[in-house]
């Protein structure tokens, strides 16, 4: 692997935070092969629970939109080896003039792309593109598609993975975050958006001795509205807020919990290395084409029936009850993931393939 690259990443937080969570977890897996990383975000407000050490990590700079339009903060910067623009932002212009203006060669130049198990991901993985206008017209920009299979450029996923999956004290976490849970009661994390069900489940849940552990935000606000609206039985329910947490906590909260629901990317993909059952409510898109990519996961996944109903009503492509949460129907969700989370680990991680892109074209 190529060691010592200068690496520059952009990132704008749309997708509430979830996409500052991708690119700090590829700044962190890059600091840690022997890189230096200057983190480009529009609004790193959240990384103050989210990597509260980040200020204090010296192979890590961060700046702000704002600093790529400034001359004399560019000016002071030594060029990069690679850029990458996360998620479909563009660099500045002022950043990228001035870096044409001052060196010889340009930088890899790497668009990494949103997940997604469609077809086409491997078809576009890999292609370069040439930019067509602007100080950099005539350089070439890259395209990384993150996937699930192996003609993809894989999943993040940090070598010591494992490791702290192993030394992981499951039955201390329980006691500390749900002490009241009974010994036969499920553990249930809620990391969403406004899922078209989520009453549903709350109806499943209440009155039984499983326990809801509601992570901070959009999710919260969910289940708050939830229970103020819904009908009898929902005063019943057993359920927790939690306080925002690092990325650390956040995976030992998907270690512990029996079943976890999850959004967007980032947390997708922490919910397949923890070998959990889970429920993923997709980022909705106005022209529907979130179901398409819903699907494509479902059968790269290889979902059992139950799982696929309860995916289509918690997302709103399907109406009526949830499946039911009982034993047979999680050991049947847990080996799914169980199976899927084996084959990927078979495959190359996504740092691994795109240090090797930039090794290549050093």
């Amino acid at each position: 692997m190529q060691s010592g690259q200068l690496w520059d990443i952009f990132c704008t937080v749309i997708d509430n935070h979830g996409d500052l969570g991708v690119c700090w977890r590829l700044t962190r897996q890059l600091c840690d092969a022997g890189h230096r990383v200057r983190l480009w975000v529009d609004d790193a407000s959240a990384l103050s629970w989210m990597a509260p050490a980040a200020p204090q990590d010296p192979c890590i700079e961060l700046f702000s939109w704002q600093q790529a339009r400034q001359a004399d903060v560019l000016q002071a910067l030594p060029p990069a080896d690679v850029w990458i623009e996360a998620f479909g932002c563009e660099i500045p212009e002022s950043f990228v003039a001035q870096a044409v203006a001052t060196r010889q060669r340009q930088p890899e130049w790497i668009n990494l792309e949103y997940l997604s198990a469609e077809d086409w991901v491997a078809r576009m993985h890999g292609l370069s593109s040439p930019v067509m206008s602007g100080p950099a017209k005539g350089w070439l920009k890259r395209f990384f598609y993150p996937g699930f299979t192996p003609n993809t450029g894989g999943l993040l996923r940090e070598s010591t993975l494992l490791t702290r999956q192993q030394a992981f004290d499951r039955a201390a976490w329980r006691r500390q975050h749900a002490p009241q849970l009974p010994d036969k009661g499920l553990l249930v994390s809620l990391f969403c958006y406004e899922p078209a069900a989520l009453d549903g489940l709350l109806q499943q849940l209440a009155g039984t001795s499983h326990q809801l552990l509601v992570t901070p935000g959009r999710p919260l606000a969910a289940v708050q509205q939830a229970l103020a609206t819904g009908s009898g039985g929902m005063p019943s329910l057993q359920w927790r807020a939690l306080p925002y947490t690092d990325q650390e906590g956040f995976d030992a909260m998907l270690w512990a919990c029996d079943i976890n629901g999850v959004r967007g990317e980032d947390s997708l993909v922490r919910a397949l290395w923890a070998g959990q059952p889970f429920v993923w409510h997709i980022y909705p898109q106005d022209d529907d084409a979130h179901h398409a990519k819903l699907d494509a996961f479902l059968d790269w996944l290889q979902a059992p029936q139950s799982l696929r109903r309860f995916h289509k009503i918690w997302n709103g492509i399907d109406s009526g009850p949830l499946p039911a949460l009982d034993a047979l129907t999680l050991a049947d969700w847990r080996a799914c993931t169980l199976a899927a989370r084996q084959a990927l680990m078979s495959q190359a991680d996504l740092l691994t393939q795109l240090t090797g892109w930039t090794a290549r074209a050093a």
